[in-house]
């Protein structure tokens, strides 16, 4: 039986056809483990593993990603107020997650990928981006420059020529106002212990390119299904489309479903 998904990115359903016949590929932005998740955020846990379980139903080989970012700013802070180790602050908010999240009988993905193992990856990434001239570095870190990438905002309608050059390191930043976001950000005071050596300098990934490597990683440069919550449409899957297709020169993503 066909399967029909509205497609984000084209305000359309449309019926399903895999990249590899008979299998699907599936990334899920999964919890920033600062805090306990709620009724809300489990809404679209559910979500995915209904998606999940309509593919296995009809026989799909699935691959199942779902990302843990457990490094961040929220992370980084909350863990300082606690006066908790970063690694020690998050592995305890992802134990609960899953407690969570089983509680809800919903299936585990095939693969949990925590953001701290995957720096080498990024680190690469932005490398790509920068030897295209389309990241740049400043005082404060590593940019993607929005105006290099001349598709920018076409999942969430942002017209480019409404766009004045500004930067921003805060990884969420206001709704409709895109700027030059941070892909690397060089260490401060504020990050303690949280650092890692990059060619470009020691820092640590901002948000957004930390989905980018890890799902071209677990799924390759072009992925059947990205999932996530309608807040994520702008900025943060706005910016992983633009990084990973400035990267990879291919389409990133062929079905983009979000639940509101």
């Amino acid at each position: 039986m066909p399967i029909y998904l509205y497609n984000t990115l084209s305000g359309k359903k449309e019926e399903f056809k895999p990249i590899k016949k008979g299998a699907v590929g599936i990334y899920n932005c999964g919890p920033t483990v600062y805090d306990s998740v709620h009724i809300g955020n489990l809404r679209t846990f559910v979500l995915y593993d209904v998606i999940r379980r309509v593919f296995e139903y009809e026989k799909y080989h699935v691959t199942q990603v779902m990302n843990i970012t457990d490094v961040d700013d929220k992370t980084i802070r909350r863990s300082k107020e606690e006066k908790i180790p970063l690694g020690q602050f998050t592995r305890k908010y992802e134990t609960l997650f899953l407690s969570d999240i089983h509680s809800m009988n919903i299936l585990t993905p095939h693969r949990l990928l925590r953001a701290t193992e995957y720096i080498k990856e990024m680190i690469e990434m932005i490398s790509h981006l920068l030897e295209k001239g389309i990241a740049y570095s400043t005082r404060d870190g590593i940019y993607f420059s929005i105006g290099m990438f001349p598709q920018y905002g076409k999942m969430a309608n942002i017209k480019m020529d409404s766009i004045v050059r500004e930067r921003i390191a805060n990884d969420e930043y206001e709704k409709e106002n895109p700027r030059d976001f941070a892909l690397w950000k060089f260490w401060n005071e504020d990050d303690g212990e949280t650092v890692w050596q990059a060619p470009f300098g020691k820092g640590r990934p901002g948000w957004h390119i930390e989905c980018s490597a890890m799902s071209t990683w677990a799924l390759g440069p072009t992925i059947d299904i990205h999932a996530g919550g309608t807040d994520l449409i702008f900025p943060h899957h706005t910016n992983e489309i633009a990084q990973s297709e400035a990267t990879n020169d291919k389409p990133f993503v062929i079905y983009w479903l979000h639940g509101a």
